[in-house]
């Protein structure tokens, strides 16, 4: 309780203690400035909307005092259409003439500069949209300035009255173009990032011929013009800064949110997915378009700014609900597309009220983040980048069902061949088996070897047509199938031969679609080992296993025969070699060794097939 006590007499101390401080002036010792100085402690103001009042009766006015934490001021929408009118004191208290520079500290297309004396007011420079105003004072003289200011019609700008040393005015310039900020350095650096998207997006619309990235392109240079020139041009005071600031800022702003909602439509196929969302945004567009007509016409063709203001305001609040709106339908729809769109407009939103939480509370930019301009470019290349992110997407979802549609289209042609050479080869070929058959019959007494050369080739070329129709058919493309055809081909093969042959294969066979060229593949090498098993092994017995190991089949070929001698391998000839290649061209491992008589071992991964 005694601390309490304490700590509130302190307080109450500390409160009587500063009225004890001592008074602020009014008067600015010009001789005291160095270089420049803010003069909006000692500046007084008053606004007059009638152009056509005298100095005097300006004079008669009652002029206020800034209250501000900042060395300037934002003026308020209501006052840009009204004369700004900026009085200080200013005393030479050396013994020679002073000569100094005033300069009013923002965007305006009229400023002049009046020497208030007991008997006399005087222009200090005849020009009325120079930018700094040369003022002198005598020895030991004091005097009142008045600073006639005519505002910019943009709601960016802002009082910070300066004082400038007469002999640092060229340096005083070099600062102010040369110099960048921390957020000015951030801009240009972001403004390096978009190009690079630009860049890829133009490439890719080269490439794809996609209209969406074409518009996204678009509005993206839209973007990079905006931060690009904001932090090029802040502090900087030429006709052509005066031009972006009153308009072509909200002209880029405009222009880009038309590319934008192009790009959705495209983006999102609205014209075939969504018909109400494509009918909304083209409207919009055009309502867009026609308010930037209007507000170009009050811009250039009328002296208020209200009107303007409130278009632009108004504008800004339609994009903001069209942003909201993207996000709700990507909830409601859980659409990958629109999730991509509301992603992207999330990242503008969010950062977009954070800079408007900064100026609003009106927090000092001592820092990079604690700047307002540092969230809303965060928000821009946030949303540019999920766009860009769906757009990849949407471009390698259409590229895959491009590949999708094309290799149906090439097996439903293999489909057709396989059909073709089953009706018209295969009948064929059957036939010349069935005749030589015949032929053979009838001549038993007197046996012609060339038929029953025609009679054993026709059986083979039979067996290899029925195999290549077999892998064709995509009907056939599962393991299941594949093992299933295998398992007949060797027991027919091996039938009537000397030679017992066993399989053993799994139950439960994993349902893995094999593709045809991967089962041809591996026929054929299962083909030349049963041959080279029944040509050169001596073996009577001979086993096909198949074994599944976690993600991974293996298929052994193993016979009771003495063994392959790996010393004489030519016995196989070019066998042995299109067997290794054939499985490598699928991306599997064969071997073969000597264990107990040849064991042939084929080995792929489940998920490579």
């Amino acid at each position: 309780m005694k601390r309490i006590t304490t700590l509130l007499v302190f307080l109450l101390a500390a409160n009587f203690c500063k009225g004890q401080s001592a008074p602020t002036t009014d008067t600015v010792y010009i001789t005291d400035i160095k270089n420049e100085k803010s003069l909006l402690a000692q500046t007084q103001y008053c606004f007059e909307s009638n152009s056509s009042l005298p100095i005097t009766g300006v004079l008669q006015k009652s002029f206020q005092r800034f209250k501000s934490a900042f060395p300037k001021k934002r003026l308020s929408p209501e006052t840009i259409n009204s004369t700004l009118y900026l009085k200080v004191l200013l005393k030479n208290n050396s013994a020679k003439t002073v000569s100094a520079y005033l300069d009013p500290g923002m965007y305006f297309t009229g400023f002049r500069v009046y020497k208030i004396e007991e008997k006399n007011i005087s222009i200090q420079d005849s020009s009325n949209a120079s930018n700094y105003k040369l003022i002198t004072l005598d020895a030991g003289e004091a005097a009142y300035f008045l600073m006639q200011v005519t505002p910019l019609k943009t709601d960016v700008g802002a009082i910070s009255p300066v004082l400038i040393n007469a002999d640092y005015l060229p340096q005083y310039k070099l600062v102010l173009t040369r110099h960048k900020s921390d957020i000015q350095v951030f801009g240009l650096v972001m403004s390096g990032v978009l190009i690079m998207m630009i860049l890829f997006m133009l490439t890719s619309f080269i490439i794809n011929r996609k209209k969406e990235f074409l518009y996204n392109a678009a509005y993206s240079f839209c973007m990079l013009l905006l931060i690009f020139f904001n932090s090029l041009l802040s502090r900087s005071s030429t006709g052509f800064v005066n031009f972006y600031y009153a308009y072509f800022d909200f002209f880029l702003l405009v222009t880009g949110s038309v590319f934008y909602m192009s790009f959705t439509r495209w983006f999102l196929d609205t014209i075939d997915n969504y018909k109400l969302l494509d009918s909304i945004l083209r409207w919009s567009e055009r309502f867009v378009m026609l308010l930037l007509v209007v507000f170009t016409c009050f811009h250039f063709f009328t002296d208020s700014f209200l009107p303007q203001f409130y278009l632009e305001l108004g504008m800004k609040i339609l994009f903001l609900l069209l942003g909201l709106t993207f996000i709700y339908l990507a909830l409601k729809r859980k659409d990958r597309l629109f999730n991509y769109i509301a992603a992207g407009n999330a990242m503008l939103v969010s950062f977009s009220i954070i800079s408007f939480i900064l100026l609003s509370f009106k927090v000092k930019p001592t820092e990079l983040y604690s700047t307002a301009l540092f969230y809303y470019y965060l928000g821009i290349a946030g949303e540019l980048t999920f766009f860009l992110l769906g757009l990849t997407y949407k471009n390698k979802k259409e590229l895959i069902q491009e590949i999708r549609k094309k290799e149906a289209h090439k097996q439903e042609e293999r489909n057709r061949i396989s059909a073709d050479m089953h009706d018209d080869l295969g009948a064929g070929m059957t036939s010349i088996r069935l005749y030589s058959e015949l032929a053979k019959n009838k001549l038993t007494n007197t046996p012609i070897p060339e038929i029953e050369k025609i009679s054993s080739a026709a059986n083979e070329l039979l067996t290899k047509m029925n195999a290549i129709i077999w892998s064709m058919n995509n009907s056939n493309d599962s393991l299941s199938n594949m093992i299933a055809y295998i398992r007949s081909y060797a027991l027919e093969y091996f039938e009537d031969t000397g030679v017992h042959c066993k399989i053993d294969i799994p139950e439960n066979l994993p349902n893995i679609q094999v593709i045809g060229n991967i089962r041809r593949n591996i026929f054929l090498v299962v083909k030349e080992a049963l041959n080279n098993i029944l040509k050169h092994s001596k073996a009577t017995e001979v086993s096909i296993t198949l074994v599944r190991v976690d993600d991974s089949l293996t298929l052994y070929i193993h016979d009771n025969g003495p063994g392959i001698d790996m010393k004489k391998l030519r016995q196989f000839g070019n066998g042995l070699k299109n067997m290794k290649k054939r499985m490598a061209d699928i991306g599997g491992d064969f071997n073969i060794e000597n264990k107990n008589g040849t064991l042939i071992t084929m080995h792929r991964k489940v998920q490579q097939f």
